[in-house]
């Protein structure tokens, strides 16, 4: 049965790819600590479950100092000049997109499709992780795609692929980071607390008042932990199941679903998001570093606002 330990694998050989690339590369001031930095996440990618907690929790403290303490730096990187990279866009075209689609498309099919495949009694996907495994599965067959239409290497989308992550730095682990974090904050209570405080604030017989709440909630919870991810777990075991589901009877699925995305829609509010938000204006060069937010966060207000008329339309219909 294939299962997470495949997903973890992929990502140790990426980050140990950009861990020796990083080693290798003499232009780049920093490029021992930057090594270093992504080293230690490729040998944690493998051996995590296997090694103690505290040499796990050291791991991710030197991690902390290496990115905290500037350790990361940008060296030089294999690239074509500008007048091959105009040639090569006026023969691709649109076709670029192509790979990129491929991974949605991809992750849908093993997820609703191939979950249901066995060998004999064996399921071939882990059944509790098949989006998971999907996605992986799907970054893989989309780069096959993208170096057949491109004509070039696998080792030339890492190569790539290097220099976008050492110009986001740390950033890149955000999503990861923050949604460690959420579940914490879950295990130690904190979804209690917070229904505990929406009881005193809003009338809990009201539908749309706690539905609001809620979607309200994922989006301000995101502002202030910068990724869906982080304040899904505390917002859905405070409000949504206790309240939404165990009280007024929602419906479960869609529930969760607009929930988190009336959570992404705080993503386009928040610099904490410096993945999203900051990292783009800065790769740009914009003169505002909240440039991007101020384009966005008008967008961001009004999907809020439907989600929650979507939310207590489907869910409590």
């Amino acid at each position: 049965m294939i299962g997470l330990t495949l997903v973890y694998w992929l990502m140790g050989l990426y980050f140990g790819a950009l861990a020796w690339r990083g080693a290798r590369d003499a232009a780049n001031p920093r490029r021992w600590t930057t090594a270093a930095f992504w080293g230690l996440i490729a040998a944690l990618m493998f051996l995590a479950e296997h090694l103690p907690h505290q040499i796990v929790g050291a791991c991710v403290v030197a991690l902390a100092l290496l990115a905290g303490f500037g350790g990361l730096g940008r060296g030089r990187y294999a690239d074509s000049d500008d007048a091959e990279k105009h040639r090569e866009s006026l023969r691709l075209g649109n076709r670029l997109f192509w790979p990129a689609l491929l991974i949605p498309a991809v992750t849908l099919i093993v997820a609703l499709g191939v979950k249901h495949v066995r060998i004999g009694a064996t399921p071939l996907l882990d059944a509790a992780n098949v989006t998971l495994i999907g996605l992986a599965l799907a970054c893989m067959v989309a780069l096959a795609a993208a170096c057949k239409l491109t004509r070039q290497t696998p080792w030339s989308g890492v190569e790539q692929s290097r220099r976008l992550v050492d110009a986001i730095g740390w950033a890149a682990l955000l999503p990861l980071l923050l949604a460690t974090l959420g579940s914490v904050f879950e295990a130690g209570g904190v979804g209690q607390a917070v229904a505990g405080v929406v009881r005193m604030v809003i009338p809990v017989d009201n539908a749309f008042a706690v539905v609001a709440a809620y979607a309200l909630g994922m989006a301000l919870f995101t502002v202030i932990m910068g990724n869906a991810f982080a304040a899904f777990p505390v917002m859905t075991g405070g409000i949504a199941l206790p309240l939404l589901v165990g009280h007024h009877h929602a419906d479960a699925a869609p529930l969760a679903a607009i929930g988190m995305l009336s959570g992404y829609c705080g993503t386009l509010f928040t610099p904490m998001a410096a993945n999203f938000n900051l990292v783009p204006a800065a790769l740009l060069e914009l003169k505002d570093p909240y440039g991007v937010i101020r384009a966005q966060w008008p967008t961001g207000a009004i999907l809020l606002a439907c989600n929650v008329l979507l939310m207590y339309w489907i869910a409590l219909r």
